[in-house]
């Protein structure tokens, strides 16, 4: 499969439902995408377009809510979209991407501890980085204190 054809079937299963489409160069795309879409992507990427699962990063933006990006790879190609939502802090929560993606389980306890996002229905929950005295309600990579 071209990355033409992949972006053909996405842009088919997806129609307009993303924010924002942005090209940043021939082989680097973000996707600002709606929370609750989250899986569906996540789940068509992998299983219909053979994209495979990178990783994922947070960050901490100036209007309050974090920011988080998955990313993926396509077989054979050198492109890579990233799948990004923009979380509140005020209901830092979102669905668990590890659900579909046992990959996904590790960076989204990172995020967790580092962030506070609570991921919903992540398989094992429990702290990876940080030791078990940590203040609760402190999280090192937020703007807040």
């Amino acid at each position: 499969m071209t990355w033409k054809e992949v972006e053909i079937e996405i842009r088919k299963k997806f129609k307009k439902r993303w924010k924002r489409w942005y090209a940043h160069s021939p082989i680097r795309v973000y996707v600002d995408i709606d929370t609750a879409d989250l899986l569906e992507w996540g789940h068509f990427l992998i299983e219909k377009v053979s994209a495979r699962f990178i990783t994922a990063s947070a960050m901490d933006t100036p209007r309050n809510e974090i920011e988080i990006l998955y990313h993926f790879a396509f077989y054979g190609l050198p492109q890579v979209l990233s799948l990004r939502v923009c979380v509140p802090k005020e209901k830092l929560e979102i669905e668990s991407m590890a659900r579909i993606l046992k990959g996904a389980e590790w960076i989204e306890r990172e995020m967790a501890e580092l962030f506070g996002i609570r991921f919903i229905g992540h398989p094992n929950p429990k702290r990876l980085l940080l030791p078990e005295d940590w203040p609760e309600g402190k999280y090192p990579l937020r703007r807040d204190p």
